[in-house]
């Protein structure tokens, strides 16, 4: 199933959802330092009890993760581009990479050799961005959906 890949995320809440997402999905989900308090109380509750269900993978670095993920398909997500997540026919091995809440991915990172593009989840104009865990979760089901949903009841 689709790997996500969090670089540097701020908000514990939204960990948690992607944590639950993971484990409703079977997507991995990979978490790049530096990260906030992992035993947060608005991670625990965002994550409930799917912590254990759960595939999480927490990284020293951006390169420590490449290291275990490549090689892949790396779909860097960011509002900067004008090519839609719905463009691209997702595969099992993809890596789904979001950036920090306040920010989005830094320049170095959307423009790392390792990405393979850059996509954009569409929003009404004037708005400046959506939800991280949100964001995760409507890519993920997109790369499930394609993929027939396996695994899924």
């Amino acid at each position: 199933m689709t790997r996500i890949l969090f670089f540097e995320p701020r908000i514990a809440g939204n960990t948690g959802n992607a944590i639950r997402l993971a484990a409703g999905t079977g997507a991995e989900l990979h978490l790049v330092r530096p990260l906030f308090d992992f035993d947060d109380a608005k991670l625990r509750r965002a994550g409930l009890d799917y912590h254990d269900l759960a595939n999480v993978h927490v990284h020293d670095s951006l390169e420590a993760a490449l290291e275990v993920l490549l090689p892949c398909r790396i779909f860097a997500f960011t509002a900067h581009t004008d090519r839609f997540y719905t463009d691209v026919a997702y595969e099992p091995t993809d890596v789904l990479l979001f950036g920090p809440e306040p920010t989005g991915l830094p320049d170095d990172v959307l423009t790392h050799d390792a990405i393979t593009d850059r996509l954009r989840i569409p929003m009404q104009s004037g708005r400046r961005s959506m939800n991280l865990a949100n964001c995760a979760a409507i890519v993920t089901y997109e790369a499930w959906r394609q993929q027939g949903f396996n695994g899924a009841l």
